[in-house]
C-alpha cells in the first residue's frame, strides 16, 4: 500500500520495530500515532502482540480509514456467530431447569422443600469453585482451544442430565454442568479485551450477553407457538417414554456437543493466530489495540499481578456489584416462571407470558450499551437501569394477588426484568479500567466469583412455600438494588481519585498532566472528518508501555473510564 502522509484521509499505524521519524506529532491514526519503540528491551514477559511485532520486522504499516473498518468488519464476522450462539446454548442449558419445573420435573424426581432451589444453586457452586483454575487457563492455554473443550464437555453432561431420576442424580449432573460451563463467560470477556479497542468492547459484550433475552423468548415450551415454536412444537410431540423436559436436555446436549467441535475448528486464540486475517491484517489488528493500554496476552502467570489485583479496592468494587446484582438475578432466573404463575395462570399461559420478559431483556441490555457508548459513561447508564427493577419490586410487594390485579402484576415483573442490562455493563466498566493479563484474568475470575456467590444465595431467598406472594425474596431484591446504586456511585468517585492521581504521576514525570483516551474517541462528524484531538495527540511516548504487559497502576498512562 501506498499513500502521502499529507493525506486525511489515511492513517498511518507504525510497527514498534520503526527507527524513522521520532517525532509522534508527524504521525496521523485515527486511533494514535504510534511512538518509537524501545527495540532494545527484552521480550521476555511482556505481551505477545510486541513479540509478534518485533518479529513482523515491518518498519511502517499504511492503512486507510476503510481498511481499518474491513478488518474490524472482519473480525465481527468470524467471533460474533461463535460467542453468540455459544452464550446461547449455555443460557439455554441453565436455564431449562426452571421450565422443566413446570412441567413435572419436580413430581417425576420427587423433589422436597429447598431440594430443587439447591439444583439452581450447585451451577454456581461449581463455578465458585473453578474461577481459580479458569483464570490460570486463560493466561496459560490457547483460549479458542480451551473453550472448545469445556463447551464439548458440559455438552456430554447435558445428555447424561436425561438419565437423571432422582435428587442426587440432577445435583451430581448440575454440578459437573456448572464445573465446565464456569470458563465460557470469562473466556468471552477476555477474547473482547484482545481483539477491540474499548470503544468496541461494550457493544460487543452486551451482544453475546443479550442471547439471554432470546433464551428466554425461545426457551422450550412444549405446544406454545412462540418465537421457539419450531423448536419446542417438535420436541413437545416427539412420541418417546421420555419425557418432554428430558427430550429437550437430550436435544441441547447434542447441538452443544456438535457445535463444540465448529468452535474447535474456527475459534481464533488471539489475532497472532487468526487463520482469516493476513500476516498485515494482523498486525493492524494488533496496532489498533495499543491505545487500550491493555495489551493482548503475555501467556506468563505473574504472582505481581495477583497480588496487585486482590490487593486493589477496583477489584472488590467490581466483586460486589456482581454480587448485588446476581442476588436477585439468581432468584428471578430460577423462580420467574413461578412467580408468573403465581399471578393465576396456567403452566402453557405462564411460558407465553415470559416472552415479554426477554424482550425487555434485549432491549435493556443492547439499549444500555447503545447509550453507554454515545456518552462515553457506564456509571451513568448502570445508575439509571437500577430505577425500573427498584419500581417493579415495589409493584410486586403492594399490589394484591386477585385475578383483577394480574395486569399490574404483569407490568410490575415486565419492569424488573431490566435488570439483565447491567451486568455487562459491569464486565465492560471492569475490563476496561484493569491492565496486565494475569491481572485482567484474575479480576475477572472475581467478578464471577461475586456472580457465583449471588446466584447461590438468590434462589433460597424465594421458597415455594411463600407463593403467591414471594415477599421474602421480592423485599430483598429491593434492597438489593438500591445498595447496587450506592455502589454505582462509589465506583465513580473512586474512578475520579484514580484519574487525579495518574494525573499527578505524569506531572512528577515530566510529561503531560492532560491526555485524551484514544481508545474511546471515535468520528464525531461522519466520513473522513476526525476530531481534531485524535489527529494531534502523541506527545510524551503515550502507548510505549501498552505491550509491556503491565498493570493499570504501572502505566502512568492509563486512562479509567467511567
Amino acid at each position: 500500500m501506498a499513500a502521502q502522509k499529507d493525506n486525511p484521509d489515511i492513517i498511518h499505524l507504525e510497527s514498534r520495530t520503526d527507527q524513522g521519524d521520532p517525532n509522534p506529532k508527524n504521525i496521523t491514526s485515527e486511533i494514535t500515532p504510534v511512538p518509537k519503540p524501545n527495540t532494545d528491551s527484552p521480550l521476555t514477559g511482556r505481551d505477545k502482540a510486541a513479540q509478534f511485532l518485533k518479529q513482523a520486522n515491518q518498519a511502517t504499516i499504511i492503512v486507510t480509514p476503510s481498511e481499518n473498518a474491513r478488518i474490524l468488519r472482519k473480525i465481527d464476522l468470524h467471533l460474533l456467530p461463535i460467542i453468540l450462539f455459544v452464550y446461547c446454548l449455555q443460557s439455554l442449558d441453565k436455564t431449562t431447569l426452571s421450565y422443566a419445573s413446570v412441567f413435572g420435573l419436580i413430581d417425576d424426581t420427587h423433589l422436597e422443600g429447598q431440594e430443587f432451589s439447591w439444583l439452581g444453586s450447585v451451577v454456581y457452586v461449581a463455578q465458585l469453585v473453578f474461577q481459580p483454575l479458569v483464570a490460570y487457563a486463560l493466561v496459560k492455554l490457547p483460549v479458542g482451544k480451551f473453550c472448545a473443550t469445556m463447551v464439548f464437555c458440559w455438552g456430554a453432561v447435558l445428555c447424561g442430565m436425561t438419565a437423571a431420576k432422582n435428587f442426587g442424580g440432577l445435583m451430581a449432573a448440575r454440578l459437573l454442568l456448572g464445573a465446565f460451563e464456569a470458563s465460557v463467560a470469562p473466556t468471552f470477556i477476555a477474547v473482547v479485551q484482545m481483539w477491540y479497542r474499548r470503544k468496541e468492547q461494550t457493544t460487543r459484550n452486551a451482544s453475546w450477553y443479550a442471547m439471554l433475552g432470546v433464551v428466554n423468548m425461545v426457551k422450550p415450551s412444549p405446544r406454545v407457538y412462540n418465537l421457539g415454536s419450531l423448536l419446542t412444537y417438535g420436541l413437545g410431540h416427539i412420541k418417546s417414554t421420555l419425557r418432554p423436559y428430558q427430550i429437550i436436555f437430550l436435544f441441547c446436549g447434542c447441538i452443544t456437543v456438535a457445535f463444540s467441535i465448529v468452535m474447535y475448528l474456527f475459534m481464533p486464540d488471539s489475532p497472532m493466530t487468526a487463520k482469516f486475517l493476513k500476516e498485515d491484517e494482523k498486525l493492524i489488528a494488533i496496532e489498533r489495540l495499543r491505545m487500550n493500554q491493555m495489551g493482548i496476552g503475555s501467556g506468563v502467570w505473574k504472582w505481581e499481578h495477583v497480588r496487585e489485583a486482590m490487593l486493589d479496592p477496583k477489584t472488590w468494587l467490581w466483586f460486589c456489584l456482581m454480587l448485588t446484582i446476581s442476588i436477585p438475578s439468581g432468584g428471578i432466573s430460577t423462580f420467574g416462571p413461578l412467580i408468573i404463575q403465581s399471578f393465576g395462570f396456567s403452566s402453557f399461559t405462564t411460558i407465553l407470558f415470559n416472552i415479554p420478559f426477554g424482550a425487555v431483556q434485549m432491549i435493556a441490555t443492547l439499549g444500555g450499551a447503545w447509550v453507554s457508548d454515545k456518552i462515553h459513561m457506564k456509571s451513568a447508564v448502570l445508575l439509571f437501569l437500577c430505577l425500573p427493577p427498584i419500581a417493579g419490586c415495589v409493584v410486586l410487594l403492594v399490589t394484591g394477588r386477585a385475578s383483577s390485579d394480574r395486569a399490574v402484576l404483569l407490568v410490575g415483573y415486565y419492569i424488573i426484568s431490566v435488570y439483565p442490562g447491567i451486568s455487562p455493563l459491569i464486565y465492560s466498566w471492569s475490563g476496561q479500567n484493569t491492565a496486565g493479563d494475569t491481572k485482567r484474568k484474575v479480576t475477572t475470575g472475581m467478578l464471577f466469583v461475586g456472580a457465583s456467590v449471588g446466584n447461590i444465595i438468590g434462589p433460597q431467598l424465594f421458597k415455594p412455600s411463600e407463593k403467591p406472594r414471594y415477599d421474602r425474596g421480592l423485599r430483598s431484591n429491593l434492597a438489593l438494588f438500591v445498595v447496587l446504586a450506592v455502589l454505582i456511585v462509589a465506583g465513580m468517585l473512586w474512578i475520579r481519585v484514580l484519574n487525579t492521581r495518574q494525573a499527578a504521576r505524569r506531572r512528577a514525570l515530566g510529561k503531560s498532566e492532560v491526555i485524551r483516551d484514544l481508545s474511546m474517541m471515535d468520528r464525531k462528524r461522519g466520513d473522513n472528518q476526525y476530531d481534531e484531538e485524535i489527529l494531534n495527540m502523541g506527545e510524551d511516548n503515550v502507548g510505549d508501555k501498552a505491550f509491556e504487559d503491565v498493570t493499570d497502576l504501572q502505566n502512568e498512562d492509563f486512562i479509567y473510564v467511567y
